[in-house]
């Protein structure tokens, strides 16, 4: 039969969207997207905010736009394009997350991988004023009316933050092991310390408790007997 109409089998087929591909970027994950809800401010909270990032780029399988696995070199040709289009995307969603005054020292770097090192070398410093800084918020937070959940996250955030800058080697020794015990004991105290007044009468039962708990048990204790 003649007609001028063309076969079926002469029309080009879309290509199938490959999710897992690192060069995809979802319709909703655009250049001005926030994928983390905090802001790089400096010394005093990089280690926070890199974390943060680190797995708001796992969650988009973009981390090899900065740790070095992705980059223009390993390319495919016909893939180039693509990737300085993602790129840019990540730039912005790094870019997007740093205070002004930082900002305006990075906005001018094409690839999310040197905007990533160029932090990384900037605001990874852990001196003694940061040091200092930590350990005077752990020994002074205080509950002051928060909920006991949001009080507990914030002293577990600074002792996460804290042992990161003075963490020592690793070993099995007896004496790891008690100076573990030790570590442990020091964040029950605290924990303990910080709590406002209305839970002094199940504080003094943990206190008396053999042998005392860590701090996880502890407030998990504190959690039940506020819920009756």
């Amino acid at each position: 039969m003649s007609g001028g109409t063309p076969e079926s089998s002469s029309i080009p087929k879309d290509s199938p969207v490959d999710f897992d591909d690192p060069l995809y970027v979802q319709p909703s994950d655009n250049a001005v997207t926030s994928i983390i809800t905090i802001k790089l401010t400096g010394n005093e909270n990089y280690r926070l905010w890199r974390s943060a990032m680190t797995r708001g780029l796992k969650a988009r399988n973009k981390l090899g736009f900065v740790d070095g696995t992705l980059t223009l070199e390993k390319t495919e040709s016909s893939k180039v394009s693509k990737w300085v289009s993602v790129n840019a995307v990540v730039c912005n969603w790094i870019l997007g997350s740093i205070f002004e005054t930082i900002y305006a020292s990075h906005v001018y770097s094409d690839k999310a991988e040197d905007i990533w090192n160029e932090l990384f070398e900037t605001y990874n410093k852990a001196d003694g004023s940061v040091i200092f800084n930590i350990h005077q918020q752990i020994n002074t937070l205080k509950q002051n009316g928060s909920s006991l959940s949001d009080y507990y996250n914030k002293l577990d955030s600074l002792w996460k933050e804290f042992d990161g800058l003075t963490s020592l080697t690793e070993c099995v020794c007896e004496a790891a092991t008690k100076l573990n015990d030790h570590s442990k004991l020091i964040k029950l105290m605290q924990f303990l310390s910080g709590l406002d007044d209305v839970y002094n009468q199940v504080k003094s039962h943990i206190l008396l408790m053999e042998p005392l708990p860590n701090v996880k048990s502890a407030f998990s204790i504190l959690s039940r007997e506020e819920s009756l």
